[in-house]
């Protein structure tokens, strides 16, 4: 009887490795925003930075229990979006431990993930947005083309007359 039970316990056992060794990697929450190739700024030092150095502001709202974003984290890996990300200063905030902020940029509505393009003065240029109707401000989560788009057209417009 003893034997039995323990043989018992040594199969459920084996069972639960063999699941865990099968399982898909975990997922981060949020996503995967490339710290390692991106040099994400918090918000105050970010806007600091881009005054002092004249660049543009690329910020973006996320959460860490939305799909969408942990979908569009990955376009931030696209080696084309990371030569791009050099040319701005990279704020990244999670909308629901800054929901002030995330107040403050919502023209169209506090949906998720949404990316703007703010002057080196900290101004938010409004007209630079996604190419679609509403949600004007969430690029496609998995084409970085649209990402490049904004990215391009917000360096156009703020290095006017540099």
């Amino acid at each position: 009887m003893h034997e039995a039970r323990n043989s018992g316990i040594a199969l459920v056992a084996g069972f639960i490795a063999a699941l865990v060794a099968l399982s898909p990697a975990p997922v981060v929450a949020g996503g995967d925003w490339n710290e390692a190739g991106i040099s994400w700024q918090p918000y105050e030092a970010g806007l600091a930075a881009a005054k002092k150095d004249g660049t543009p502001v690329c910020l973006v709202f996320y959460t860490e229990w939305c799909p969408h974003c942990t979908n569009y984290s990955k376009v931030f890996h696209d080696p084309k979006v990371v030569e791009r990300a050099k040319k701005f200063v990279m704020i990244r905030l999670d909308k629901d431990k800054h929901a002030e902020l995330s107040k403050k940029y919502a023209p169209d509505g506090e949906y998720i993930p949404r990316t703007y393009f703010l002057a080196s003065s900290g101004e938010l240029d409004a007209s630079i947005s996604a190419p679609r109707g509403t949600y004007r401000y969430f690029y496609n989560e998995k084409d970085p083309g649209s990402l490049l788009g904004g990215m391009d057209k917000a360096l156009s417009t703020f290095t006017k007359g540099s």
